[in-house]
């Protein structure tokens, strides 16, 4: 389908960031994708599709057994401070989609301003959303921040799993100056039922023993649906790897996981739990997306 770009604004505004000078002032990235999908037999087809760069949305051919696939690509290779993407997918009735991004994301040192994401998914009347986005690699001296909300509609279904990775590992880089704020928003129906923030001023909670404890990567994984007790006993059996994670139940319905640990380890440790739930919760095969693998 053909679509034409259009500039659109997030459901929530961001705190203003300070402006530099002139003489500092460089070309910043502004855009982001908004789609809106219908159920079809094999999962999901856009309705509608508005994106501007540096973000693009493509739907990949999925496997026999797969449901619908979306492909969120930055053509830009990287984000810098003073970037910012906007990501708003909307799932009607009964619609199944996966999304997934083509690689990991890259969060370059700032002169000031954030790097600003802005996610806002929604999922109609059962409908199964799959959030897997790939790691978000923060570089020395990165500022982000991100806020992704997520409004499920009575008997949809969820798993979203984000992984912040706190340095390039084959650098062997530690990260002494870090600013985030990385926020999580879940309603369902009407109801704000779980809500989440992490924010690190510096990079030395990340290497004291009583916090991150040196750890270089943080995965955390959320899903709704039917039978969370049995969801549970599913997760917390995956969670049985080389990282350190922990699972419980937050919130009625909800299901919540997360893993700290060296980067490789918490990739490992979240592919396992994403294998494990897809096929009770979501009626998938029991492995990761081919853009995981490929």
């Amino acid at each position: 389908m053909t679509c034409r770009p259009r500039i659109f604004h997030a459901r929530e505004s961001w705190h203003p960031a300070a402006v530099p000078s002139p003489s500092a002032r460089h070309q910043r990235a502004d855009g982001g994708v908004l789609a809106r999908f219908t159920a079809v037999p094999r999962g999901a087809a856009p309705a509608s599709l508005h994106q501007t760069a540096p973000l693009r949305l493509l739907l990949p051919d999925p496997e026999p057994d797969e449901v619908t696939t979306a492909a969120l690509l930055n053509i830009g290779g990287g984000l810098a401070g003073g970037d910012a993407l906007r990501i708003g997918i909307t799932l009607e009735a009964a619609a199944r989609l996966t999304i997934a991004t083509a690689a990991a994301e890259k969060i370059y040192r700032s002169l000031g301003p954030a790097t600003r994401i802005a996610v806002d998914l929604a999922a109609g009347p059962e409908a199964a959303l799959e959030w897997i986005p790939q790691e978000t690699i923060l570089f020395e001296a990165a500022s982000l921040a991100r806020t992704t909300i997520l409004r499920l509609a009575p008997g949809a279904r969820l798993l979203a799993a984000e992984t912040l990775v706190f340095g390039r590992a084959a650098h062997k880089e530690i990260l002494a100056t870090l600013a985030l704020h990385d926020a999580w928003r879940l309603h369902v129906g009407d109801r704000l039922v779980w809500a989440d923030a992490l924010r690190l001023s510096n990079g030395s909670a990340l290497a004291d023993r009583f916090r991150f404890g040196g750890a270089g990567a943080l995965a955390t994984l959320l899903c709704v649906g039917p039978d969370p007790a049995a969801l549970l006993a599913i997760l917390r059996e995956a969670l049985e790897g080389p990282a350190r994670a922990a699972a419980t139940q937050p919130a009625p319905g909800v299901i919540l996981a997360r893993i700290l640990g060296e980067a490789t380890a918490v990739r490992a440790t979240l592919s396992a739990a994403i294998r494990a739930l897809r096929p009770p919760l979501l009626g998938l095969p029991a492995r990761l997306p081919r853009l995981w693998t490929c």
